[in-house]
């Protein structure tokens, strides 16, 4: 058998190995999300300092060697759930934003209650509660979540206000601290769910679906702009 026999004998083996398993070969490609997924649960579930790397692998049914395949630290793997579970949801609102040619009161709304679907009420509403508890000790994760989460998503909301108040919908208002407005009551909810709610305490039940409506009820009664009344002279 020439050379060039044997490479393409060789290669037709490999094609045949690969068709003959396309389990294996989904299973490969899920792998990423799987160890995505499984990250995400132990850093709720136990801060991001007490989740050791083994754990997240065994969680996701492959070794620890594997999981360094894909993200070489524990840091990086926490920066990729970041972005996943995150950044992803801002860069939709971005495009709301960006294909939006209505009210800005409907956009805010629908924004805000995408975010309670998506992010709060789920396991990644409880990212927020891991770097409110551990960002002094992880100075560098600290700055990659300022960075890739709480300032796009500040731009965010106040380029929806800017747009508002240059409209005529909404009046004249200061925008940074509108903006730490709107974002307080979510945050106090996803930190309740991701603590209290595990608990057998007292206080008070809340629905965040209503929590919501009230908020964005009081904050666009403020928001927009009176009604312009003509003047009648007798």
């Amino acid at each position: 058998m020439s050379l060039t026999q044997g490479a393409a004998a060789l290669i037709l083996m490999t094609l045949k190995s690969v068709n003959s398993n396309p389990t294996r070969q989904r299973r490969k490609q899920a792998r990423p999300q799987e160890l995505l997924e499984a990250g995400l649960a132990l850093f709720v579930e136990k801060g991001f300092a007490a989740t050791k790397s083994e754990e997240v692998a065994a969680l996701a049914g492959v070794s620890k060697g594997t999981l360094y395949l894909y993200y070489p630290s524990k840091e990086e793997l926490f920066k990729a759930v970041v972005r996943e579970s995150l950044s992803a949801r801002i860069a939709e609102g971005e495009a709301l934003f960006a294909n939006h040619h209505g009210s800005m009161a409907d956009l805010l709304t629908l924004v805000m209650n995408e975010w309670w679907r998506r992010v709060g009420q789920g396991k990644a509403g409880g990212i927020s509660k891991i770097m409110l508890a551990e960002a002094r000790h992880f100075p560098d994760l600290a700055l990659f979540y300022v960075d890739e989460v709480v300032l796009p998503t500040h731009q965010l909301l106040g380029r929806l206000i800017e747009r508002g108040i240059e409209s005529g919908e909404f009046r004249p208002v200061p925008v940074a601290e509108t903006v730490h407005v709107l974002i307080g009551p979510m945050l106090y909810m996803m930190l309740s769910e991701h603590s209290f709610s595990v608990c057998k305490t007292q206080l008070p039940v809340i629905d965040p679906l209503v929590v919501l409506a009230v908020q964005l009820d009081l904050i666009l009664r403020g928001l927009l702009a009176a009604p312009q009344t003509t003047k009648t002279t007798d």
